[in-house]
């Protein structure tokens, strides 16, 4: 499987989007300050993931989520993730 994943930082809640075939093991690296685009944000939480059979398919989504209207999507589907204010 090969995924995308939505992370935020609990240091400013910022928002991260990646490509993995690995999860678990990403989400450790990004956690344990082995990334170099994350580490000065961490600790992260996962807020979001979507698995794809294909890696293509993968790419091609994480790259629209990167774009102005894939945030704008983002927003709606996590509408009210982001509008409870109990979990910040």
């Amino acid at each position: 499987m090969f995924y995308i994943y939505i992370l935020r930082s609990l240091k400013d809640n910022s928002l991260y989007i990646g490509y993995t075939n690995d999860l678990k093991r990403r989400f450790k690296e990004h956690n344990r300050k082995k990334s170099y685009s994350t580490r000065r944000k961490a600790p992260w939480i996962l807020i979001r993931y979507e698995a794809y059979l294909n890696s293509r398919d993968a790419t091609r989504r994480e790259q629209y989520l990167k774009t102005s209207q894939g945030a704008r999507l983002l927003k709606r589907m996590l509408k009210e993730y982001f509008y409870d204010k109990s979990h910040k």
